[in-house]
């Protein structure tokens, strides 16, 4: 039944999503296509839809009735989840970091959608994959089916992947924002021939991620790819953290191209892509796919 609900609701979607191309002179003989994920949707847009859509087909096949997920209080992967449960009938939870707040925006959003939240220490919620803590959650809640922070499971690649089959220009090389490596994984799996993939880091030091990113691709189709990279320079101190640097970016960029960039994501990863094709990493006449990988807010 789900799967004739993702594919009626896939109808709904703005798919493929569209490519544009940055006319800009910094980018010298780069050409740069925006592969805009955003605009698939208002709600599910994004590597939120590319995520879940498998995972979704799979707690139903497993006769899954809850969905349960974990992110910050700005999470748009929660927001998503949120939705993604009422509109395929699926009760959710989300296990937001820190202490109870007021409700924000998304906050709001996801109880509006029929999300229970709670809350987890900062302790815990480092160690929100460790099976003691997903025995006692499942003591709480009951069986759930879990997806994991960012929706970065195996099931992700097979979706994420998906995207370069929607790209009909010839490109040399696909980049990406970096959370929690489930698009960049799915991404490389896609590609073909020297194609290659690179996702920049949004957060401080987590040279992890290029674990993270393998693993996926090694539970999913049994292999890590030598094809991809994640640059780590560019993070701007962090998770959901700017410097003046970034503003000017972002400002300018608005003024060039009529598009504000969210902040937490997308800018750093440009702003990365700028500086590498500045710095001679992205050869010249290269061609690249920029992928949008979510909605231009500053939530993350």
């Amino acid at each position: 039944m789900v799967v004739v609900l993702l594919e009626d609701f896939e109808r709904s979607l703005r798919l493929p999503s569209p490519l544009t191309e940055l006319s800009d002179d910094r980018l010298g003989s780069v050409r740069v296509l925006m592969k805009r994920d955003d605009l698939i949707d208002p709600v599910l847009s994004g590597n939120k839809w590319r995520k879940l859509k498998y995972q979704l087909v799979d707690a139903r096949s497993r006769g899954a009735t809850t969905l349960l997920t974990f992110g910050g209080a700005y999470s748009n992967h929660v927001r998503a989840v949120a939705a993604a449960g009422r509109r395929f009938g699926f009760a959710t939870i989300g296990m937001i970091r820190g202490e109870e707040q007021p409700f924000n925006d998304q906050l709001a959003a996801a109880v509006a959608d029929g999300m229970r939240l709670h809350y987890l220490d900062r302790a815990t919620y480092r160690a929100k994959t460790a099976p003691d803590v997903l025995d006692g959650l499942r003591q709480k809640f009951g069986d759930f089916y879990l997806v994991p922070e960012g929706g970065s499971a195996p099931l992700a690649l097979r979706g994420c992947s998906e995207m370069i089959a929607e790209i009909q220009e010839r490109f040399d090389l696909v980049v990406c924002p970096v959370g929690t490596g489930g698009t960049l994984a799915g991404l490389s799996a896609g590609l073909t021939g020297g194609q290659r993939a690179l996702g920049f880091s949004v957060l401080r030091g987590a040279e992890y991620l290029d674990d993270e990113v393998a693993g996926i691709q090694v539970e999913a189709i049994g292999k890590r790819l030598d094809n991809w990279s994640i640059n780590h320079r560019f993070h701007f101190g962090g998770f959901a953290r700017r410097k003046s640097e970034l503003d000017d970016f972002i400002a300018e960029f608005r003024d060039r191209h009529g598009i504000a960039l969210d902040w937490v994501y997308v800018a750093k990863a440009l702003y990365g892509l700028y500086a590498c094709v500045e710095e001679g990493v992205v050869g010249s006449g290269a061609t690249v796919v920029f992928v949008v990988t979510g909605p231009m807010t500053k939530q993350g």
